[in-house]
């Protein structure tokens, strides 16, 4: 797997944590200020879900035990008010904490520059949804060719769209540490219905068929999620891409659909498919989400030995 490259996102460092004003001045470090949350606004378009999970849960009791150990980011409003570059979570907690103010740094920001700083702080996330990085990776490539000394036209990648050049595209592929195709790959999803998007993130629908589905336009979206209810099933990558060869040629009505959902699968009737939000309750907050296949396997063999051993002990 390939390591994700490091991220300066200029944030508070732990030594820096329990500095006074004094200290933060001699080492040239931002003064930390106590907000009122009733001033504070979200990021515009903020692409990351603030989850009320047991992760939550869990960070609110911090925050009432030890309060915000690493102070927000915020940049500061034309009308006065601040809005959050990085920190949307821990903000929450104070909220269901019960606090009325929150430690924050304040940066001096373009728009662009909040944009790039906010989706770099968030990647940092142990659970980051597809929804998530398809728009906040589209969010930081439209930033990132808007910044100055950015060539005024780039090559786009075959993948996504000639909106993004190819300098950006390489830097943002090594910053988020997934291949550039991948990038794109994500972005696509942008162009989904939102009830197709969230087939996505409950692992109905996998990345690249759901890549091949987003060519598709609202209305063959819409024919396709009626289909999907009524199959009660979802495409393969194959019949995706067919799906799409239809579509641009014109000729992919609802019956062509239907008749593609229809065609059988091998691995169809041996899918199971389980709404990651619905197991999470069961789940340690400690186990990654990409072992939470591993975990809930290991959980049933477990289970499966405790039916043997009750079957034992009732002989």
């Amino acid at each position: 797997m390939k390591e994700r490259p490091k991220i300066d996102l200029g944030m508070t460092g732990y030594d820096e944590l329990f500095m006074n004003d004094q200290e933060r001045a001699e080492n040239r470090l931002p003064k930390i200020y106590d907000i009122p949350l009733s001033e504070i606004d979200d990021f515009p378009d903020h692409p990351f879900q603030v989850r009320l999970d047991e992760d939550m849960d869990q960070l609110v009791e911090s925050v009432k035990e030890r309060g915000i150990i690493t102070p927000i980011t915020l940049r500061k409003k034309n009308d006065g008010r601040y809005e959050i570059v990085s920190g949307h979570r821990r903000r929450k907690a104070c909220e269901l904490a019960g606090l009325e103010t929150i430690p924050a740094e304040m940066k001096e920001l373009t728009r662009d520059e909040a944009i790039i700083l906010m989706v770099e702080s968030n990647l940092q996330r142990s659970v980051i949804l597809p929804s998530e990085k398809a728009f906040s990776y589209k969010m930081r490539l439209e930033a990132m060719k808007r910044l100055p000394g950015r060539p005024s036209k780039e090559n786009g990648s075959p993948v996504g769209n000639n909106l993004f050049g190819s300098k950006s595209s390489d830097e943002m592929a090594e910053a988020v540490g997934e291949s550039k195709n991948q990038v794109y790959r994500y972005i696509r999803l942008t162009y989904l219905l939102p009830e197709i998007l969230q087939m996505v993130d409950d692992g109905k629908i996998a990345l690249r068929p759901a890549v091949e589905i987003s060519y598709l336009n609202d209305i063959e979206q819409m024919d396709l999620v009626e289909a999907m209810d009524l199959a009660m099933a979802t495409p393969s990558h194959a019949q995706a891409i067919k799906m799409r060869s239809f579509s641009g040629e014109g000729k992919l009505t609802p019956e062509v659909i239907e008749s593609i959902m229809c065609e059988e699968k091998p691995n169809q009737k041996e899918k199971i498919n389980i709404r990651y939000e619905d197991a999470r309750r069961y789940i340690p907050s400690s186990v990654p989400y990409d072992k939470t296949g591993e975990f809930i396997l290991k959980a049933l063999e477990y289970y499966h030995r405790h039916l043997e051993r009750q079957r034992d002990d009732a002989r």
